[in-house]
């Protein structure tokens, strides 16, 4: 079994900085992928970011793309998503997950997930 467990996230104001963090406990995950997705109260998930666990190219969805950056550290086994000029439509819970598909991660199926960190940007 694989653990995750998020952390970071909080308030800031429009323009400004967070980050979330992502340990993981348990088996080795190999060559799964490992991302974070967002949740909006009323909306469906929505992919953030992916990397493969050995580091490979990550992937950005389109909206994040030269704001956020993904990345993990395999000997210390976290993975994190730095955040910058954070938007109020950023606002939403962001989850970490983990599953052998990029697909699965992006849309909220993985098979491992953390417990949600709550990131709220201010206009």
């Amino acid at each position: 079994q694989v653990q995750l467990s998020d952390s970071g996230g909080g308030l800031v104001r429009s323009g400004g900085s967070l980050s979330l963090s992502c340990s993981v406990a348990g088996r080795s995950l190999g060559n799964y992928v490992m991302g974070w997705f967002r949740q909006a109260p009323g909306k469906e998930p929505e992919g953030v970011a992916a990397i493969t666990w050995t580091g490979e190219i990550p992937f950005y969805a389109d909206f994040v793309k030269g704001r956020f950056t993904i990345s993990r550290d395999s000997a210390r086994n976290t993975m994190s998503l730095e955040m910058n000029s954070l938007k109020p439509e950023d606002t939403a819970v962001y989850y970490c997950a983990a599953d052998s598909s990029a697909h699965a991660v992006m849309t909220g199926a993985g098979k491992f997930r953390g417990q949600g960190a709550q990131v709220t940007v201010s206009s």
